[in-house]
């Protein structure tokens, strides 16, 4: 198989979350583990930091990567999911995995994978574990899928854990109170491995506080004046809680020389080092176009909040969903002077963009529904001016055909 084959043959002979949504997502990790036992365990050959929450997680995965490669080390990164190509999960360096050892990994070990009935996400989380390994990275940073306590990625030791934030997303997979989705995420705490919590959130710290204890593992929690002064790439006000996390996170972690003016270099070329999209993404200026990936109601709160801190002349927003999304939530607080385009993404998770448009006219929202992002985006070219602002969001896979 080619390249492309392969690819298809990940995404189509097995189940994958990303595409058929939460029935074909394994809630065990005994799958997992017998795929690495198979490759000798390779998550057990370099160190790394994992990374869980329900916003910030992958800006704060890609900052921690950049911050250590300006310092000199050499960096795995596994994040998901992919906007464009499936390699922009697993990267060492900003570099992402070669197209040949995506073919021959999956070449080698896709008999096991079939008789053994191992997922998408699990095979995906082991090839990245195989190529760190075997690439000899000094350290890599790993980011959870789902939750944590039995996201496949948490077969590792981490030197630390970092949950950067919790709210009501996946429900129907981490349970429906918020008190659930963060004993999931405090599954990544590790014994005698330091946590770092880069928000407080009263109604949940005490879940986090009493795991930590459990386990005899040191708890810190982020204080942004340990982070003053220090500015990202990434856009948006919602990455100085990031930056917080991260900032603490370099602070504890041990074995590693990382100088203020790694920190510094490392936050400014976050896009450079490691090829970020997707995160308040300015894609054009003239109108102003931004796109992000964001969709839950939480990151919606933080996209109104940059909204008006911008100048325009009118608002115009293209936005889709996939199932299982509060999507009523996130309508009912979005500005009622802006002009929407509701699209239907290309997956079969996408919600039907009529359930979305007439529930928008039922709340006062003016608009119009189109079968495509891409025929939705066009009609919002077309009517949009030099002087206003075009949003583009609502899921990941709305951003990754824009892209």
């Amino acid at each position: 198989m080619n390249y492309k084959e392969t690819v298809n043959w990940l995404f189509n002979q097995l189940p994958v979350f990303q595409l058929d949504g939460f029935f074909k997502y394994k809630l065990d990790l005994s799958s997992i583990k017998s795929a690495c036992n198979l490759l000798h365990n390779p998550q057990n050959n370099f160190k790394s930091i994992h990374v869980a929450g329900t916003n910030g997680k992958g800006s704060s995965s890609h900052m921690l990567a950049s911050v250590l490669q300006e310092a000199g080390y050499k960096v795995g990164l596994y994040t998901s999911p992919h906007l464009i190509d499936f390699r922009e999960r697993i990267k060492i360096n900003g570099i992402e995995i070669s197209e040949s050892y995506v073919q021959s990994f999956v070449q080698n070990y896709k008999s096991y994978f079939n008789e053994n009935k191992i997922s998408f996400f699990e095979m995906t989380v082991a090839m990245a574990f195989d190529y760190f390994s075997k690439s000899k990275v000094d350290i890599a940073i790993i980011e959870t899928g789902l939750g944590g306590r039995l996201d496949a990625t948490n077969i590792i030791d981490p030197i630390l854990s970092l949950i950067t934030n919790v709210g009501l997303d996946h429900q129907e997979y981490l349970g429906k109170e918020i008190t659930q989705i963060a004993t999931e995420k405090a599954g990544i705490i590790k014994k005698n491995k330091p946590i770092v919590i880069s928000e407080f959130q009263a109604q949940i710290h005490e879940i986090f506080v009493n795991k930590a204890n459990a386990l005899n593992s040191d708890l810190y929690l982020a204080d942004k004046k340990d982070s003053s002064g220090f500015l990202t790439d990434l856009k948006g006000s919602f990455q100085k809680k990031n930056i917080n996390g991260v900032i603490k996170s370099i602070s504890v972690i041990k074995g590693f020389e990382i100088s203020n003016q790694a920190i510094t270099k490392g936050l400014l070329n976050v896009k450079k080092n490691t090829g970020i999209r997707g995160r308040w993404d300015v894609i054009n200026n003239s109108p102003k176009t931004i796109i992000d990936v964001g969709h839950n109601i939480d990151a919606f709160k933080e996209n109104i909040k940059m909204f008006n801190k911008i100048s325009y002349a009118k608002l115009r927003i293209v936005i889709g969903f996939v199932k299982g999304k509060s999507f009523k939530e996130i309508l009912n607080i979005l500005p009622k002077d802006a002009e929407y385009y509701f699209c239907q993404p290309k997956t079969s998770r996408a919600l039907d963009v009529y359930k979305i448009f007439d529930y928008s006219k039922k709340i006062g929202l003016n608009g119009n529904c189109f079968s495509s992002v891409t025929f939705a985006y066009k009609a919002c070219c077309n009517d949009s001016f030099d002087n206003d602002l075009i949003f583009l969001g609502g899921s990941n896979f709305v951003v990754s055909e824009i892209l």
